[in-house]
C-alpha cells in the first residue's frame, strides 16, 4: 500500500548571498511569514510597515531539510503540492528539477536517495522582468510585473491589497513510497439523469511493474453499497457507478446538499496498493445564454430550477494563503452563507482555493464560479507561459471536478474588456495578450476533461466580438463608472443581465483600524489610513460619493466612518434592489466583494480583521429569500415583492406616508401574490407618493419592511434623534421618540471582541429594537450609548 510521510519538520531559511545565518522555516509557510516569527522583520499589516518588508521580495531564498528516501519500496516520490513560485529542486547539490508556476503540483524521483535537501527560490520580481525583457512589454492595469509569472497576482499588490511578494514552500509537502503502481489521477464525470446518479472514474496509473496485473474496486457509501471493479488496461481504465433515485445537491436556500463518499481502490492480485477517497454530490448545472427581447442572458439553472444569484467576488483571504486554515474558511464562508450569499466567484488574480474551501462549499450550499487566474492585464502565450497555463488548467480542472458546488468556469478578469476599452489593442500592435488563451486553450481543456459544466470566455463579456465585452445587455457586466464617476442611485439606469461585479468603499471596523494603525491619530488622510487605502484617488471617490448625500463632516473622523459605512451599504442596496426587482431579465448580482486580505479601506463587506460592516447585514436582508422595494418606475413609484423562494409568497401590504416629524400623512392598505421565483409588482397610488424633502414613504407586509426617502439627507429637515438605550438580556435594546434613520451599534467600540448581530436599523417614533451582543465582557448602558451612531440634521 502507497505509504505517506510529511516533510513539515527540520526546515530551514537563509538568504543564499548573506551571512550564512539560518532561521527555523514553516512548511508550508513563506518568507514573510517565517522572517516575522523569527522578529526580523515588522509585521507588515501594521501602520506603514509594508514599505520596511519590500525588499523580501526582491531576493532570492533557500529552504532545507535532511532527506531520507530509502524504503523497502520499489519507488519513492518527493511531492510538492504548491511551490511559490519559481525554484531549484536540489538533493547534495544535484538537481531533481526546476519550478516556474504556483498553480501547480510538482512531483520528483527520490528513490533510494538521502542527503540534504534544498529548494532555491528565485526572486518572483527577477523571473518576471527577464521573462518581460524577452517577451515584450503588455498594458495591465499595475505597473507590476504580475503577468509574467504563474503566480498569485495580488501578490504584487491591488487596489485594496500590499504589495508582499512571496516566495516558499506554500503547500504541503511529503514522500510517497509505493511499489507495483499508484493512483496517479482520477478523472470524475458525475451527472445526474430521470433521477438517477453516475459517476463515471477515469483512472490512469504510474507503475513500476508493466505485466502486473491491475484493477480498480470503487464504492459509493449511501447508495446501497454499491461497489464495483474493473480491469487496468495498460495504464488507464474506467469504473461506473449508479445511484438510483438518488438525492439531488442543491444551492442553499433551494433545498439540501447530500453528498456521497467515494472510495476508489487500485488492487494487484486482490491487495490494495493505493486508494483514491473524495465525496461528490448530484446536481446538473446549465448555462442559459439564449437570445431573447432584452438581448442575450447570462442564468444559471441547476437541477432544472432558473436561479438569481445572490453572489459576492472572493479574493484571497490572507496576502499569505499558506495561513489559511479549514477553520478560517468554514468561517469566512459561513459568514457568506448567513448573509445570504447562494454564490461566490473565486476572482482570478488569486489562486485556485484550497480542498478546504471547496469542502466548505459543497456542505454550505454555496455554487462556487471559478475564474481562472488571469485579471486586468494583457498575458503573453508564448513559452515559457503558454505550457505552463495548459498544465496549470488540466491539474486544477481534475482537482476541483468532485465539488458539486464548483457550477461554472470562467477565463479571466477584465481582460478582453481591457482589450477593446483600455487601449490595449493599440499598444499591443498584435502580439499576443491572452484571448488565445480565452477563447482557444481554456475552454478546449475543459471540453475535454469537464463536460458537465459550463465555460464563459471571461467576465465581463457579452458573448462575442461583434458586441462590446462589457454590453449591459449581453451576459456579464461589471459595473464600475458608478463609483468611479456618478452617485449609487445611477446604478438604478440600467438593467444588465447579470451584475458580476460593481461595489462601494468603505473603512474597516474601528477596531480593525486600531489594531492596524497603533497610537497613530485617526483622520481620513492620516499617513496610516492613507497608506490603507489601496484605491486610486479612493479617499476622494469615498468623499464626492459622500458629498452627493450628507453634509461632508469635516475635522470628525468618527463621524465620517460611520456616515461612509452608511454610504457604502446604501449604495449596495440602491444596485441589488433594483435588479432584483428586474428578475428574470437580470440573473444575478456579484457584490464586489465579501473579503479582504489586511487592514484596508476597500469595498469589502467583512473587513481584514472578520469583523462585520454594516454592508454585511445589510446583504442579509437584500439576499434574502424575499425582499421589499420601493422603485421607480414609469408612471411613478412602485412596490415590488422579491419572491426568490419555490413556494408562493401572499400577503397584504400597508403603506404610510409620513413627515420627518412622524405625522401620517396618508395610508392605504393592498394586497399581493408573487409566484415562486418571481416578482409582484404593485402600484403606488399617487396621493401615498412622498412630496419634498420632509416626507417619506415606508411599506409593511409580510414582515419585511420597505423605505423611500426622495431627497438626500442634506436637504432632508430631519428632528434631532431622541432614543432610549437599555440594557437587556444578550445586548441592547433603543426605544426610539423620533424618526431614528440608519441607527448602528459600532460593538467593537464597546470591546475589540465584541459584535452585534444586526448593522443598520430604521425606527419610527414609538419602535424598539433590541441588538443582540456577544462578546461583550463589562455590558454598561453609558457605553453602549456612546457606540450607538444614526443620521442627524444637517448642521
Amino acid at each position: 500500500m502507497l505509504e505517506v510521510a510529511p516533510l513539515t519538520e527540520g526546515w530551514i531559511l537563509r538568504h543564499p548571498g548573506g551571512t550564512g545565518d539560518t532561521l527555523p522555516a514553516t512548511v508550508p509557510g513563506c518568507v514573510h511569514t517565517d522572517l516575522l516569527a523569527a522578529g526580523v522583520i515588522p509585521d507588515p499589516f501594521l501602520g506603514r510597515n509594508e514599505t520596511e518588508v519590500a525588499w523580501v521580495g526582491r531576493r532570492d531564498w533557500v529552504y532545507e531539510t535532511d532527506l531520507n528516501a530509502v524504503s523497502g519500496h520499489e519507488q519513492t516520490n518527493l511531492v510538492f503540492d504548491g511551490l511559490d513560485t519559481v525554484a531549484e529542486v536540489l538533493l547534495d547539490g544535484r538537481l531533481l528539477g526546476r519550478t516556474r508556476n504556483m498553480h501547480r503540483s510538482h512531483r520528483f524521483d527520490v528513490t533510494g536517495l538521502h542527503g540534504r535537501l534544498s529548494v532555491h527560490f528565485t526572486s518572483a520580481y527577477a523571473e518576471a522582468e527577464a521573462v518581460r525583457g524577452k517577451l515584450g512589454e503588455r498594458p495591465a492595469a499595475y505597473a507590476e510585473p504580475f503577468p509574467y509569472i504563474r503566480k498569485m497576482a495580488c501578490s504584487f499588490g491591488w487596489d485594496w491589497g500590499p504589495t508582499l511578494v512571496t516566495a516558499g514552500i506554500w503547500r504541503p509537502v511529503r514522500l510517497e513510497h509505493w511499489s507495483t503502481a499508484r493512483i496517479a489521477r482520477v478523472r470524475p464525470l458525475v451527472t445526474v439523469e430521470e433521477g438517477t446518479g453516475r459517476v463515471e472514474l477515469y483512472v490512469d496509473v504510474e507503475r513500476t511493474r508493466v505485466e502486473a496485473p491491475l484493477s480498480v474496486e470503487a464504492t459509493m457509501g449511501g447508495a446501497g453499497g454499491a461497489r464495483v471493479r474493473a480491469s487496468i488496461d495498460g495504464t488507464r481504465g474506467v469504473v461506473r457507478l449508479e445511484v438510483p433515485e438518488a438525492d439531488l445537491w442543491w444551492p442553499r436556500g433551494s433545498g439540501e446538499q447530500p453528498l456521497y463518499d467515494v472510495e476508489l481502490t487500485l488492487l494487484h492480485d486482490g491487495d490494495a496498493l493505493d486508494v483514491w477517497r473524495r465525496r461528490v454530490g448530484f446536481r446538473s448545472v446549465e448555462l442559459d445564454t439564449s437570445p431573447d427581447a432584452y438581448g442575450s442572458g447570462f442564468t444559471l439553472v441547476v437541477n432544472g430550477e432558473r436561479l438569481f444569484a445572490r453572489g459576492v467576488n472572493w479574493i484571497p483571504d490572507d496576502v499569505f494563503p499558506s495561513r489559511m486554515t479549514r477553520d478560517r474558511y468554514r468561517e469566512r464562508l459561513g459568514q457568506a452563507a448567513d448573509a445570504g450569499v447562494d454564490l461566490v466567484r473565486v476572482w482570478g488574480g488569486g489562486i485556485y482555493e484550497s480542498k478546504d474551501f471547496y469542502d466548505a462549499c459543497d456542505e454550505l450550499g454555496l455554487l462556487v464560479w471559478q475564474d481562472f487566474p488571469f485579471a486586468c492585464a494583457a498575458y503573453p502565450e508564448e513559452q515559457p507561459l503558454r505550457g505552463e497555463v495548459d498544465a496549470e488548467a488540466r491539474e486544477n480542472v481534475v482537482r476541483l471536478m468532485p465539488h458539486p458546488s464548483l457550477v461554472l468556469w470562467n477565463g479571466n478578469n477584465e481582460n478582453l474588456w481591457g482589450f477593446r476599452d483600455w487601449d490595449w489593442e493599440r499598444r499591443l500592435d498584435g502580439g499576443s495578450w491572452g484571448e488565445g488563451y480565452y477563447l482557444g486553450v481554456l475552454p478546449r481543456v475543459v471540453a475535454e476533461l469537464d463536460p458537465t459544466r459550463p465555460y464563459t470566455a471571461g467576465s465581463p463579456w457579452s458573448g462575442s466580438w461583434a458586441r462590446h465585452p462589457n454590453d449591459p445587455a449581453h451576459g456579464t457586466h461589471h459595473s464600475w463608472e458608478v463609483w468611479n464617476r456618478a452617485d449609487h442611485e445611477d446604478y438604478r439606469l440600467e438593467v444588465p443581465r447579470f451584475v458580476a461585479e460593481f461595489g462601494w468603499q468603505a473603512p474597516p471596523a474601528h477596531a480593525t483600524l486600531r489594531r492596524a494603525l497603533p497610537g497613530e491619530e485617526l483622520a481620513p488622510d492620516s499617513p496610516g489610513m492613507l497608506h490603507h487605502q489601496k484605491a486610486d484617488d479612493g479617499n476622494g471617490k469615498l468623499r464626492r460619493g459622500l458629498e452627493r448625500h450628507f453634509a461632508f463632516p469635516e475635522g470628525d473622523f468618527d463621524r465620517w466612518h460611520y456616515l461612509t459605512q452608511v454610504n457604502q451599504a446604501r449604495a449596495v442596496a440602491a444596485g441589488i434592489e433594483h435588479w432584483r426587482s428586474h428578475w428574470p431579465v437580470c440573473a444575478g448580482t456579484v457584490v464586489w466583494q465579501l473579503n479582504d486580505c489586511w487592514p484596508v479601506t476597500s469595498w469589502a463587506a467583512i473587513d481584514g480583521d472578520g469583523r462585520e460592516k454594516p454592508l454585511y447585514f445589510e446583504l442579509r436582508r437584500l439576499y434574502a429569500d424575499r425582499l421589499l422595494t420601493v422603485q421607480r418606475r414609469e408612471g411613478g413609484l412602485v412596490l415590488a415583492a422579491v419572491n426568490q423562494s419555490a413556494e408562493e409568497w401572499a400577503g397584504e401590504l400597508r403603506l404610510r406616508r409620513m413627515s420627518v416629524e412622524g405625522a401620517v400623512l396618508g395610508e392605504a392598505s393592498a394586497g399581493f401574490t408573487a409566484g415562486g421565483r418571481s416578482v409582484a409588482v404593485v402600484r403606488v397610488r399617487r396621493e401615498l407618493e412622498p412630496v419634498g424633502p420632509k416626507e417619506f414613504l415606508v411599506a409593511d407586509g409580510g414582515g419585511l419592511r420597505a423605505w423611500h426617502f426622495p431627497a438626500p439627507d442634506r436637504e432632508i429637515p430631519y428632528v434631532r434623534p431622541e432614543f432610549d438605550v437599555a440594557l437587556v438580556p444578550g445586548g441592547v435594546q433603543v426605544t426610539a421618540h423620533t424618526l431614528v434613520r440608519d441607527l448602528l451599534l459600532q460593538a467593537d467600540r464597546l470591546d475589540p471582541d465584541a459584535r452585534a448581530d444586526r448593522g443598520l436599523v430604521t425606527l419610527l417614533p414609538g419602535e424598539r429594537v433590541t441588538i443582540g451582543v456577544r462578546g461583550w465582557k463589562t455590558p454598561d448602558a453609558g457605553a453602549a450609548r456612546s457606540a450607538l451612531y444614526c443620521v442627524e440634521p444637517t448642521r
